[in-house]
């Protein structure tokens, strides 16, 4: 059991490495697009490229109906079980349903552009919001081919993809505001690259993994008949990922009708940030979800309680201290990134330029109430301590996927009406720009109640059926450590007068180096956890080099007796 445990820690390890390899890498020449974006575009510009997305935000996440997690959970579970024969129809009637339900959202969000404007008070968005249209139709083939390559476990070609589809989207973006598109030149980008990134993936899945089912397929597809399981395991996982995903863009919609363009354009700066997190979560919890699909809790009852207690800690330890730094450093990261002037400027004066913005300790933030949002929507990555993270991927892994559903009903439920009564109330009984500011908070705390409700339920019945759970004294011991780097770095960049890029390094270096000392000392982490984290990365290349170094350093401080509660998956 021990030989599995560690065998499927390395194999999901060297998975959300892969994963990781894409979503950093993506959303780091995303955020360098980002950033040229935001120096090219105002705040109002800014704001109003973020409200023309909203509609088809929301649109796209009903259109697979929970097909794309049925796709990766079937292709994982029938590869486990050496029936690849059965894949073939798998991925063929997958890719059907995409493309049908893509186009028919897609022609929706299309029809409906112009009334939604009118609602946002905003017509001169309506062509917008239909051209955005397209990008649902493309994403479906985009969705389709990565759940094929996470099922296959092929995170290469899913990483590949990824940063193929940022890097069109971060040149042709900023060229096309700078040849003078404003908002129009942002979308474009936006649309095309999705376009481009959709055509890639059918081709990838087709030349090398498609082609070669079909040599083994013996008789017709029967795309109704395959579709059917795996929409009754999907449809239950759209209203989880209505949680997931529609809700905060619902909620961004209220937010968009009380707040003016350029108080949306501080909420979507913090945004870009905040999402810094999923470098980390996203490749985990995705890696998760094929190992979960190979577990069987009635048959391996402690392997499960293993793997997902070890999941947990071993997750919090890298989330809840970037969660926290994020939070500590929330205002020398925005200020740092969106000076008033833009990084560009600085850079156009060469030297000097950037001199000044190195060192100056006078440069105007353009973004001033990015910082507070950027905290406060930070805070709900913190739940990964109770199994968050985990959670969702054991459940769908092992196909519970209608107690998902149930999870999400009643956070739907809470939320909805929560979001709707304290933005309006904000929104409608004060005026000014703090009022604005609340509305926006008012929207983040949305999020918050929006993830509570229903993990806290799943992770009750989690306990009640299989007796799984995080080790909350652990999960304790993770926080307080993080706590600890967090109150040191917060107090240095308060008490030093100095430029936000300086406040911003030395206070970065300073949490991951009490971090790395406190962690071990206080038992969070010891021994036995070094050395399955040491072998967990050995196969990542460069990368387990730097961990190990990393690693190696907080083995100096740790425990050499540790305690009866370790999982000791060697």
């Amino acid at each position: 059991m021990e030989d599995k445990a560690l065998q499927m820690g390395k194999s999901s390890t060297v998975g959300s490495f892969f994963l990781l390899i894409g979503v950093v890498g993506s959303n780091v020449i995303l955020a360098l697009g980002t950033l040229i974006l935001a120096g090219l575009l105002s705040d109002s510009e800014l704001g109003l490229y973020s409200i023309v997305l909203i509609p088809s935000n929301i649109i796209a996440y009903f259109r697979d109906l929970g097909v794309n997690s049925a796709i990766t959970q079937k292709i994982a579970s029938l590869r486990a079980e050496n029936k690849t024969d059965e894949i073939h129809d798998i991925v063929l009637s997958g890719i059907v349903f995409e493309l049908v339900s893509g186009a028919l959202l897609a022609l929706a969000c299309f029809a409906i552009a112009q009334p939604i404007a009118m609602i946002l008070n905003r017509p001169d968005a309506s062509p917008l919001i239909a051209l955005m249209s397209i990008s649902i139709f493309a994403s479906a083939v985009v969705s389709a081919g990565s759940a094929i390559f996470v099922g296959f476990e092929k995170m290469k070609l899913n990483s590949f993809t990824q940063i193929l589809q940022a890097l069109i989207k971060t040149l042709l973006g900023p060229l096309m505001v700078f040849l003078g598109f404003s908002v129009l030149g942002a979308v474009l980008g936006a649309v095309v690259s999705v376009v481009v990134g959709g055509i890639i993936s059918i081709g990838l899945v087709y030349f090398a993994l498609f082609r070669p089912l079909r040599k083994s397929k013996v008789g017709a597809c029967n795309i109704k008949r395959t579709l059917t399981p795996m929409l009754k395991y999907g449809v239950p996982l759209t209203l989880s990922n209505i949680v997931v995903g529609v809700l905060p863009q619902i909620f961004a919609f209220f937010m968009a009708l009380y707040v003016s363009n350029s108080m949306m354009g501080n909420y979507t700066a913090a945004m870009y940030f905040a999402i810094l997190v999923t470098f980390i979560s996203f490749p985990i919890s995705t890696a998760l979800f094929p190992a979960f699909s190979k577990l069987n809790p009635e048959k391996e009852p402690e392997l499960v309680k293993t793997v997902f207690a070890s999941s947990v800690k071993y997750t919090a330890l890298v989330l809840i201290p970037t969660t926290m730094l994020i939070i500590t450093l929330s205002t020398p990261i925005v200020n740092t990134l969106f000076p008033q002037a833009g990084i560009l400027s600085y850079l156009q004066n060469g030297l000097s330029g950037i001199k000044d913005f190195l060192f100056g300790v006078d440069i105007a933030p353009k973004f001033p109430y990015a910082p507070i949002f950027l905290a406060l929507s930070s805070i709900v990555n913190l739940l990964v301590l109770f199994g968050h993270v985990s959670l969702s991927a054991f459940q769908t892994g092992i196909g519970k996927t209608k107690q998902m559903m149930k999870q999400s009903i009643l956070s739907l439920a809470i939320s909805l009406p929560f979001s709707y009564v304290i933005i309006t109330y904000f929104g409608t009984f004060f005026s000014g720009a703090e009022s604005e500011m609340f509305v926006i908070i008012g929207g983040i705390l949305s999020v918050m109640v929006s993830t509570i409700p229903g993990m806290v339920w799943g992770l009750i019945w989690s306990w009640k059926k299989y007796r799984i759970k995080a080790d909350f004294k652990n999960s304790a011991k993770i926080f307080t450590s993080s706590l600890i780097a967090s109150i040191v770095a917060y107090v240095f960049v308060t008490v030093i007068n100095a430029s936000y890029p300086i406040l911003l390094l030395t206070g970065a270096l300073l949490f991951l180096v009490v971090y790395l000392i406190v962690t071990p000392l206080i038992g969070a982490i010891n021994r036995v956890d070094i050395d399955n984290l040491k072998q967990m990365s050995s196969e990542l290349g460069i990368i387990s080099k730097i961990i190990k170094i990393l690693l190696t350093f907080m083995q100096k401080f740790s425990k050499k007796n540790p305690e009866q509660n370790t999982f000791d998956i060697k």
